[in-house]
């Protein structure tokens, strides 16, 4: 268990992931370093290997050219611990909170830890989404005030209370709900929060 930099991850999962002989499971958080390390290895594995990419909202965000590119990806909307499972044998495991000072990383080469990973990484992936079916938002709906719209929906609060919030006319913030639920295509004020959560355009609450 190690301090980790870009350079130290990247060196990492370049000698992990070059041993790849059958299979390479990687999960992507919204780390930009971590994803652009990851991706940077991926394109170098042999055709033989299988891969497979389950990542979140924030980590779309990074790269979704060259994660859409990829032939086998889920979306979760859940959070995630970056992991990279290599042949079941052998896995880079993040630690720690996103961008937290002391933010550390494992290199996990027992057999039954690996295994445990990996049965966690299935039972994720399980639940993923394929990529191919995780439309990509557009920019109205990833804009700052559609998100501070979302936020006052999900709050319950009436129309004229959240308009005054957001210090526009009831009538403008009613015409912008009415534009996000068509965007979302969403049948209720629910349901567009439901797929607002699904879309990474909010946090999920706990």
């Amino acid at each position: 268990m190690t301090h980790t930099d870009a350079e130290v991850t990247a060196e990492t999962l370049d000698r992990l992931i070059g041993r790849a002989r059958r299979s390479v499971n990687v999960a992507l958080t919204g780390s930009a370093g971590y994803v652009e390390a990851v991706l940077r290895r991926l394109v170098q594995v042999p055709s033989g290997v299988t891969v497979r990419v389950l990542c979140n909202p924030a980590a779309l965000d990074v790269a979704p050219a060259r994660l859409r590119s990829l032939p086998t990806v889920r979306v979760l909307r859940h959070e995630l611990c970056g992991i990279v499972v290599v042949d079941g044998m052998s896995a880079f495991l993040r630690l720690g909170n996103e961008g937290a000072a002391d933010e550390r990383a494992a290199v996990v080469t027992d057999r039954a830890a690996v295994s445990t990973l990996q049965l966690l990484y299935a039972g994720a992936w399980s639940r993923g989404r394929r990529l191919v079916d995780h439309p990509e938002p557009s920019p109205r709906l990833r804009s700052e005030l559609t998100r501070r719209i979302l936020e006052q929906l999900r709050s319950g609060r009436t129309d004229a209370t959240a308009a005054g919030a957001l210090q526009v006319s009831l009538r403008t913030y009613r015409r912008h709900v009415a534009e996000i639920m068509r965007e979302l295509e969403a049948s209720s004020r629910f349901q567009a929060g439901v797929r607002a959560v699904e879309l990474g355009l909010l946090h999920e609450t706990r």
